[in-house]
């Protein structure tokens, strides 16, 4: 179940994005961001809750008049057990029946195959890769930065077929 985030799961989304094991995948954001996040209308974060807080993700661009809505910091508390298809799905799912999303995009880390495999499986067309685009100071160089998308039309007959 996806919820909107409150200043209460600040301390959540930090303890994801702080560690250590996730620094070459996704950056971090302090609590004024977080705040300007939760404050904006052309941002929502959410929470995934599956028995307590087990990920969380930002959603921009909403209400952009190309209807794009950018889907950033796609983050669960573990890895495995088809937790991240099933997460994944969701946010998809509420970009576009809930955001009105026309295109849902994002990026991955080159240095997060199990991530892009999780979007490929999802529908979502790889679109191109920025080389050497991301610097990620853990690793102490610059990744590549795979971009995503999947078009509402896409979403709607991946679900006709379920």
């Amino acid at each position: 179940m996806l919820r909107r985030a409150t200043a209460a799961d600040f301390g959540f989304i930090r303890s994801l994005t702080t560690r250590a094991d996730y620094a070459p995948f996704i950056g971090d954001a302090d609590e004024a961001t977080l705040q300007g996040w939760l404050d904006s209308p052309a941002a929502r974060i959410v929470i995934w809750e599956t028995e307590g807080a087990r990920g969380f993700a930002v959603y921009r661009e909403i209400g952009e008049p190309s209807g794009r809505v950018e889907l950033f910091r796609i983050t669960l508390d573990q890895a495995g057990g088809g937790r991240g298809d099933t997460f994944f799905n969701a946010l998809l799912d509420h970009a576009f029946r809930d955001l009105g999303a026309e295109r849902v995009w994002f990026d991955a880390s080159g240095e997060n195959p199990r991530a892009m495999k999780i979007y490929e499986r999802a529908g979502c067309l790889r679109e191109g890769i920025q080389r050497a685009h991301w610097w990620r100071p853990a690793l102490g160089r610059a990744v590549d930065l795979h971009l995503f998308g999947m078009l509402r039309a896409e979403w709607l007959a991946r679900r006709d077929q379920a």
